[in-house]
C-alpha cells in the first residue's frame, strides 16, 4: 500500500479534494432547497404543503444513480429534441445538481422537523407582540430550530460525501473514479480500495467527531 500511495498518492488526494468540493457545492444548494421546501411544508397553505410533499416524495423515491443519469444525459437530450435548445452539462454541474436535489429533499425534512420541534407558543407569543409571521419565523423560531438542526445537517453532509462515489458513473473525477483509473494501471485492486477506504474513514471520522462535539456544546448552551 505504501508503494502505491507513494506513486499515486497525489492523484488520490487531489481526487479527495474534488470529492469534498462536490459535496460542499451540493450541500450549499441543498440547504437553499431544503430551506425553501422546509418552510413551504410548515406554512399554513395547503397548496404549498402539497408542493413540498411532492418534491420530497419524488426525489427520495428515485435512486440517486437514476437521478444522476437523468440529469447528465436525459435533460440535455430532452432540451435538444423537444425545445430545440442544445447544451451539455459538465460532470461537476450535473453532480452538483444531483446532490443538491437528493440532499435537498432530506434537508427539507430536517428543517421541517427542526421548526416543528420549537414550541408553538413561541410563534404565538411573537405574533401577539405584533410581529408578522415571516418576521416571527426569522427572529424567533428559526434561531431556535437551527440549534436543533445543526447536528443533523452535519450528518447529512457525511451522507452526501459518501454519496459522491455514485457520481463516478457520469465520469466526475472524484475518489472512486480516480481509484478505478489507478487500478486500470497497476491491477492491484485490494491495495487501492484499501487506501480509498482509509481516506474516506479518516475524513468521515473527523466530521463525525466534530458533529458529536458540536452537539454536546449546543446541549450545554441550552
Amino acid at each position: 500500500m505504501i508503494q502505491i500511495f507513494t506513486g499515486f498518492g497525489k492523484m488520490l488526494i487531489m481526487a479527495m479534494g474534488q470529492t469534498l468540493l462536490l459535496a460542499l457545492c451540493g450541500l450549499f444548494f441543498a440547504c437553499i432547497l431544503g430551506m425553501i421546501f422546509g418552510l413551504m411544508s410548515v406554512v399554513k397553505s395547503k397548496p404549498l404543503n402539497i408542493i413540498a410533499q411532492i418534491f420530497v416524495d419524488l426525489i427520495r423515491g428515485v435512486p440517486m444513480i437514476v437521478l444522476a443519469y437523468f440529469i447528465f444525459f436525459g435533460v440535455p437530450f430532452a432540451c435538444k429534441n423537444f425545445f430545440h435548445y442544445s447544451f451539455t452539462l459538465s460532470a461537476l454541474q450535473a453532480g452538483t445538481v444531483c446532490l443538491a436535489l437528493n440532499c435537498g429533499a432530506y434537508m427539507a425534512e430536517i428543517i421541517r422537523a427542526g421548526i416543528q420541534s420549537v414550541d408553538v407558543g413561541q410563534m404565538e407569543a411573537a405574533r401577539s407582540l405584533g410581529l408578522s409571521y415571516a418576521r416571527a419565523m426569522q427572529r424567533v423560531v428559526l434561531p431556535q430550530a437551527i440549534r436543533t438542526m445543526i447536528p443533523s445537517i452535519i450528518n447529512q453532509f457525511i451522507i452526501t460525501l459518501k454519496d459522491t462515489s455514485i457520481l463516478s458513473v457520469i465520469g466526475f473525477p472524484e475518489l472512486v473514479n480516480t481509484a478505478k483509473n489507478v487500478i486500470a494501471i497497476n491491477f492491484q485492486s485490494f491495495q487501492v480500495w484499501g487506501i480509498v477506504a482509509v481516506m474516506y474513514l479518516i475524513i468521515i471520522t473527523i466530521l463525525s467527531k466534530f458533529a458529536k462535539r458540536l452537539e454536546r456544546r449546543l446541549n450545554r448552551g441550552r
